[in-house]
């Protein structure tokens, strides 16, 4: 892979992407999104990784889009950047393997959009959340609107956006943003440990869960309850369904293969 604007490494695992444009508070332009959906195909093709994380660096996950670059762009340019982010971002969040963003710094606009993309966000104290778009004269424009009321309540979800104040890490641990909040000091710590938990588990059981959660987000409770159970079915054809309850019922840890 040719990645200009992130750093990618594969360990144990877990494979790191850190949004690399310091110069820029890691803001996001289309050569950023270029690389990210370079990094996601790669996990989705690579057994060997279990789990993605998207980071920045310790003054900012990323400040938002690149304002320099968008400040003259027409209804046209804006459509073309939109699409080609959003075509990313939803190959992230589809992605059938775990996502994790961990946050340092700003994460504002599109960095706060990115990041709800991913299944889980562990921050550092230090983290710094919003969605500030309505301050230039505009709205969010890479699934802000959509997807923080999903996760969070409608009326918190509107007063970011329609006000566009910063929020720190401890208030949006409360609302349900963040996962977890730790020391700046013990960001990667906390993010292995919990990427290493998800690891644990059986990975075709994993996808599936994540599937069954995201899915059923979009459609009414009885066709959610449908995906479920298909889902749920399903997993009766693995192996790992079988070694998973065979260690329960022997009273040892299951040895997951993903098969």
């Amino acid at each position: 892979m040719d990645l200009k604007t992130v750093l990618y490494n594969k360990k144990d695992g877990i494979a790191w992407a850190q949004l690399n444009r310091p110069d820029k508070l890691n803001a996001l332009n289309s050569k950023v999104f270029a690389d990210i959906g370079q990094v996601v195909d790669d996990v989705a093709a690579d057994d060997g990784v279990r789990v993605l994380v998207i980071t920045g660096n310790e003054k900012a996950f990323a400040a938002g889009a690149d304002i320099g670059e968008m400040s003259t762009a027409g209804i046209a340019d804006t459509l073309k950047f939109t699409d080609a982010g959003t075509q990313v971002t939803e190959r992230l969040a589809d992605l059938g393997k775990p996502t994790i963003a961990a946050i340092s710094g700003y994460a504002l606009g599109g960095g706060l959009e990115l990041a709800l993309c991913c299944d889980f966000r562990i921050a550092a104290d230090t983290a710094v959340v919003g969605l500030p778009e309505i301050t230039l004269g505009i709205i969010p424009g890479g699934g802000g609107t959509q997807r923080l009321p999903r996760l969070i309540n409608y009326s918190i979800a509107a007063e970011m956006v329609m006000l566009g104040g910063l929020m720190k890490a401890d208030r949006a641990h409360q609302l349900g943003i963040l996962n977890r909040v730790v020391a700046q000091e013990a960001l990667k710590t906390e993010v292995v440990k919990f990427a290493e938990q998800l690891m644990a588990r059986a990975p075709i059981a994993l996808r599936a869960a994540k599937t069954a959660l995201r899915k059923g987000l979009n459609v009414s409770l009885k066709d959610g309850i449908c995906i479920e159970q298909d889902l749920f079915a399903m997993l009766f054809g693995t192996a790992d369904q079988k070694e998973g309850m065979a260690a329960f019922l022997e009273k040892r840890k299951p040895k997951f293969t993903g098969k």
